[in-house]
Formats: structure tokens, C-alpha cells, sequence
């Protein structure tokens, strides 16, 4: 098994920031999301010290979609995390955990009136605009309030990444941003340009996730460098920001090569620096958005196993008390991931298993094939790598309750998210009359 963090075998059993897995589950049931503190601040501080530039402010910005609660926000907050959110609701929790609205960043590509109303009342730092419609919204707005507000604008540099098609976000056919080679977005920058109620500072891309190729990060910077040079030819002036969003790649199962961040980091603020030199470009503040790359090593799930079913020579099922509904990404993306009994940790594997969730779906499958040692039921399975996309896509379908999330950290454990209830299933529910 590769360990993270501070995941650590004592005595035939997993345990992560010191505490013990079977301890977990007999304190909180299952299926449980862990989250690996130490870990996580750790992640932080790999970005805010590695990509650092004496020639201009850098920013990281926590892309909170991948994992978002009070508790992680809370996190992000502590170690001076810029954080970026994708709808109200996302909006809301950041600035309910105390976040300083001037470090939010609101992106989204359909902003409702309704949120854009949220974020100019709430003093959002930057809004992102995706499209013309959110423009004439956002104006509308900002002349009723007599505000002002900082703007960027997202654009597609079609670069064509090795990853998800689901998660390429650059390409052609994307529903994101305006194309970067199309005059209507130039024309369109420059009536924010001319807008006294906006102040337009910068353009922002993000070419995709599960990416670990650093090439398409170097034609990214010097992509959106060539254009932010345009910019300062036709508007006359520097753009003040570009930002990079993310995409680093992080592992899930052997094969994934995910860049060293301690070395890939360094390198890319050089070739930023180098390309904006280029160009003849300065911009003061080139920011960075790393969401799953940041959390995703540093959480698990743990589930009980269940039945255990052979259904033909070559296949036995085992059954665990979550599935989809927790960790939808298998479904949705065919996501590898990898497992381990927990209890077992220094058993030899024996046996190949199919580990299927109890959901009413033929492809409520976790993982389509993991050699484990013998499984009985009431063993302990964990699947690493489950901080991004798990509990953030987590759903009630067939009225699941959503698992606990747990933080521990030197042998304490704080719960972030109680575990829902079957009250809460109906809490918003109406009794037909």
C-alpha cells in the first residue's frame, strides 16, 4: 500500500494521524470519510512556499469544489489561502467559516442574478465572468448598488490535454470562457474596459484536471502570456493578474505519475517568469488554483464489508455499506481506485474481488478488481485517495444518508460533517395533505 501522510500500519492495522481505523468506525460508524490534518496543511504549505516569485505576487487559491466544509475552509483560512468558489451555496460556506471576502475568487459559467447579487453584497473580491449574459447581469447590478467590482475573464486556450474527457476543460467544444482566438473576445474585454463600474484586472484559464504533464502547463503560461500581451496592446496598459487555475495530477492507483511538487513548482514560477519576459509582460500577480491535488492523498473512506458473493469461478463480489452515493467518481468517470482491509494490513493477498455498493444500480461498482487478503464480513475496507470529488459529489440517491467526515490529527479526531440522519432526509420534505 502506498501511505500518505501520516497513515501508518501498527499491529496488523491502518492508522491514520495516529489514530486507530477500528477505532473510527466503532466511534462513527461507516461509511466514514477521514481527513489526514496534518497532511493537508502540509499540501498548503508545499504551494504558498514552492511557487513563490520575486518578480510577482503569487497566489494560491484552494479550489474548493474538490472538498468544501466549514472545517476545510477553515483550513484554507489559517494558512492564507486565497479560495475560489463555484456557486452561492460554495459562496456561503467560505464566508461563513470567516473567510476575508477580497481573497474569494467567483467562478462558475451560468452565475445566476440571484449570486451575483450574493457577491457584490458580500464585497467578493474578483468575479470571474464566463460569458456576455453574466456581464449585462452583473452591470445592471452594479449600477443600482453605485459599486464597483474587480473582474477577469475566462478564456480557452485549446490545449489539448492527456486526460478525462469529462475533465478537459479547454477544448473547442468546452462550455467554458470565451475562445481566445475569436475577435469578439477582445471586443468583448474591451467594453469592460471602458466600464467605470468594472474593473477588469486580468484573464484566468484552467485546461483541465488529472494532469502529469508539466509540458501542458508551460504551454498554458506561455499561451495566456502571448495573449495577455495582446491585451496590452489594444487596452494600452498591463493586465494586473493572469491566473493558471490547476489540473496537477495526483494518484489514484499505480500507473498515475503525478508531478513532484517540491520540484515541478520551482520550475514552473521560473518558466513563467521566463515567458512573461518574453512577451514583455509584467503582470503583478499570477495565481494558481489546486483543488484535488491539494486534499486528495490526505483522505480515505472507510466502509464495512458486507456479503460476500461468488458469483462464478472468476468472480466474487464483496458488498460494502456504501457506493455510489458516497463516492460517485467510478460511475461517473470509471475512476480506478485502490483498496484495503484495514484490519488486515499485513496479510498476504489470496483472493480477487469485485467491491460493489448497495445501491440499486448494476453499476454501483467501486472497484472492478482488487487482490486482497481472505474478506469475511464486518471487515474493515478502506479506499485512499477519496479528499476530492467523494464527499463533494456525494448525492441521498435511494435515500442514502451521506457518511460523517472526520479530521484527525495526533490522535484526536474532530468531526467536520455529522453523519446525516434519516430525520434529515425529510427535512425539507412536505406531507401531502
Amino acid at each position: 500500500m502506498k501511505l500518505f501522510g501520516t497513515m501508518e500500519v501498527k499491529e496488523n492495522t491502518l492508522y491514520i494521524g495516529g489514530v486507530n481505523t477500528e477505532e473510527l468506525r466503532k466511534n462513527y460508524g461507516t461509511p466514514l470519510y477521514v481527513m489526514d490534518e496534518v497532511a493537508i496543511e502540509t499540501q498548503m504549505q508545499t504551494f504558498t512556499t514552492h511557487f513563490s516569485s520575486n518578480t510577482f505576487e503569487s497566489r494560491v487559491l484552494y479550489a474548493s469544489k474538490a472538498f468544501l466544509n466549514l472545517y476545510i475552509a477553515g483550513l484554507a483560512k489559517k494558512n492564507n489561502l486565497f479560495i475560489d468558489v463555484v456557486s452561492g451555496g460554495e459562496l456561503f460556506t467560505v464566508l461563513r467559516a470567516g473567510f476575508n471576502p477580497k481573497k474569494i475568487y467567483f467562478h462558475g459559467n451560468n452565475k445566476t442574478y440571484d449570486e451575483l447579487n450574493f457577491a457584490i453584497e458580500e464585497n467578493v473580491g474578483t468575479i470571474i465572468l464566463d460569458n456576455q449574459y453574466e456581464y449585462e447581469m452583473l452591470n445592471g447590478l452594479l449600477n443600482e448598488k453605485d459599486k464597483t467590482q474587480r473582474v477577469m475573464v475566462r478564456v480557452n486556450p485549446d490545449i489539448d490535454t492527456d486526460t478525462h474527457k469529462y475533465i478537459q476543460t479547454t477544448k473547442e467544444d468546452s462550455k467554458f470562457g470565451f475562445n481566445m482566438y475569436k475577435d469578439e473576445t477582445m471586443t468583448f474585454i474591451k467594453t469592460l474596459e471602458a466600464d467605470d463600474r468594472i474593473d477588469f484586472v486580468g484573464i484566468h484559464c484552467h485546461i483541465g484536471s488529472q494532469i502529469f504533464d508539466d509540458a501542458s502547463f508551460y504551454l498554458e503560461a506561455k499561451k495566456m502570456a502571448e495573449y495577455a500581451k495582446q491585451l496590452k496592446e489594444a487596452l494600452g496598459r498591463e493586465v494586473e493578474e493572469i491566473n493558471l487555475g490547476g489540473g496537477f495530477g495526483v494518484y489514484y492507483t499505480a500507473g498515475d505519475t503525478p508531478l513532484d511538487l517540491t520540484e515541478f513548482l520551482p520550475k514552473y514560477t521560473a518558466h513563467i517568469e521566463s515567458v512573461f519576459q518574453e512577451y514583455g509582460i509584467s503582470p503583478k500577480i499570477v495565481s494558481i488554483e489546486p483543488g484535488r491535488s491539494m486534499v486528495n492523498n490526505f483522505g480515505s473512506t472507510l466502509y464495512t464489508v458486507g456479503a460476500i458473493k461468488k458469483m462464478a469461478e472468476d468472480l466474487t463480489f464483496m458488498l460494502v455499506d456504501g457506493g455510489m452515493n458516497d463516492n460517485m467518481r467510478p460511475a461517473m468517470y470509471e475512476a480506478k481506485y485502490e483498496a484495503y482491509l484495514a484490519n488486515k494490513m499485513n496479510e498476504a493477498p489470496s483472493a480477487h474481488y469485485k467491491v460493489a455498493g448497495k445501491l440499486c444500480e448494476t453499476g454501483d461498482v467501486l472497484i472492478e478488481d482488487v487482490q486482497l487478503p481472505e474478506a469475511a464480513p464486518g471487515d474493515l475496507l478502506i479506499t485512499p485517495s477519496t479528499g476530492a470529488y467523494a464527499y463533494s459529489m456525494s448525492s441521498n440517491y435511494n435515500r442514502m444518508t451521506r457518511p460523517a467526515v472526520v479530521f484527525v490529527k495526533d490522535g484526536e479526531t474532530k468531526v467536520a460533517v455529522r453523519r446525516e440522519t434519516y430525520e434529515d432526509l425529510i427535512r425539507n420534505d412536505e406531507v401531502m395533505e
